[in-house]
């Protein structure tokens, strides 16, 4: 069976810090692009950031440019993204997507597989 589960979602400050974590299984997660998406209340799904299978080539939604970082580790079957500095226009679902293919995709009809969420919530 195919999975994608996101973790590391909760409730913290402005400022504060969060690591979500994409667990995939089911699949040779190697070979498959990952991108991070969240959705607002009331706003449509964004990217906010993605990474490709082996190269390590990353893409980062300029919102969070400077306070994200996303990256890898294939021998866990795992995605990260490291975020820094938080503001309330944070807050949000988080999804994890993977994308059959070696490349960061920004797009979300290009995801192949999507987890259930995690929901971020910054208070100020």
């Amino acid at each position: 069976e195919v999975q994608l589960v996101e973790s590391g979602g909760g409730l913290v400050q402005v400022g504060g810090s969060l690591r979500l974590s994409c667990a995939a299984s089911g699949f040779s997660f190697d070979d498959y692009g990952i991108g991070w998406f969240r959705e607002a209340p009331g706003k449509e799904r964004e990217v906010v950031s993605c990474i490709s299978s082996r190269d390590g080539h990353t893409y980062l939604a300029n919102s969070v440019k400077g306070r994200f970082a996303i990256s890898r580790d294939n021998a866990k079957n795992t995605v990260y993204l490291q975020m820094d500095n938080l503001k309330p226009e944070d807050t949000a679902v988080y999804y994890c997507g993977g994308s059959h293919t070696p490349f960061c995709f920004t797009q979300d009809d290009a995801m192949d597989y999507w987890g259930s969420g995690t929901l971020v919530t910054v208070s100020s």
